[in-house]
């Protein structure tokens, strides 16, 4: 049986010391500012988040573009060249054409290669909901499983990730087209937080409003604790869009204190969700009990 290599995108949100942890790489996406083009890295090679953030703070938009087909050929080819199988867990397809392109991609590599394989999934989810998935794949590999069932694995896990975002406003994802528009108005009433979550089908939709930021942290952490499965083993991921530390940590501490998780780890919303999400986005995510709501 070949070894086998996991691979996520830009859209997983995931740090270098979670990807180093667990031996897992990532196709690039770009982002578009000002006319000029430039790799989404996910360790804020070209912006440092302060700077990326700041831009959007200041009234303005920055574009985002999926995978393009020749990164695709170059992250593929490197690892098909070293003997590798591949799973790529892409962003759910209701927010991005990368794992369709990325089939394409894959099926011209492997007509040269027949005893190699490429899996493309769709995650139906984004951020770290995205790089959970990949995390779940990684420790799959370790326990020498094929890279097919792996992907068979992850398909029926897909809809286990909980997410709960809260944000001050819906009006950047509206623009990016990552919401539904008819949920706008979440975001419009004065002191109203929404709260996102990823629905059964891969939209990013939001289900409640609270008033006050305080409160909508306490709601993503009560929701999260109603749905989350084994939270003793379980490490609790909470991803923010460059919030106030104080904030970071006031959150931390609230998971801290009403699961009782493993670990809780805290990183940055990335340079493509971020560009949709918009500034002082926060929100954690687990794995609990399966995603049903459809919105």
């Amino acid at each position: 049986m070949r070894p086998v290599k996991i691979l996520t995108d830009s859209c997983s949100d995931m740090s270098r010391d979670l990807r180093e942890k667990y031996d897992i790489d990532y196709a690039r996406m770009k982002t578009v500012y000002d006319g000029k083009e430039q790799w989404a890295s996910l360790d804020f090679e070209y912006y440092t988040p302060k700077q990326l953030y700041d831009i959007m703070r200041e009234g303005n938009r920055i574009l985002t573009t999926q995978v393009p087909p020749d990164e695709f050929t170059r992250i593929f080819t490197e690892y098909l060249d070293k003997g590798f199988d591949i799973v790529y867990i892409g962003c759910s397809l209701k927010q991005s054409g990368s794992v369709n392109t990325g089939a394409v991609v894959a099926r011209t590599l492997l007509e040269s290669r027949p005893d190699a394989n490429i899996f493309c999934m769709d995650s139906m989810n984004a951020c770290i909901g995205e790089g959970i998935l990949a995390i779940k794949g990684a420790c799959y590999r370790d326990q020498g499983l094929s890279a097919k069932e792996i992907f068979d694995k992850l398909v029926t896990e897909r809809k286990t990730i909980n997410e709960y975002v809260t944000v001050h406003s819906l009006d950047s994802l509206k623009r990016a087209g990552r919401v539904k528009a008819s949920a706008a108005f979440f975001g419009n009433l004065l002191g109203v937080k929404p709260i996102l979550i990823a629905d059964a089908k891969g939209d990013q939709v939001a289900v409640k409003k609270v008033k006050g930021r305080l409160n909508s942290f306490h709601e993503i952490v009560n929701m999260l604790k109603e749905s989350i499965t084994d939270a003793e083993n379980q490490t609790i991921y909470l991803c923010h869009a460059d919030c106030e530390k104080e904030e970071v940590d006031s959150l931390a501490q609230m998971v801290r204190e009403e699961i009782p998780c493993k670990d809780v780890h805290i990183s940055y919303i990335g340079p493509i969700i971020g560009a949709s999400i918009g500034p002082d986005a926060i929100g954690i995510w687990a794995t609990g009990k399966e995603v049903t709501f459809e919105g």
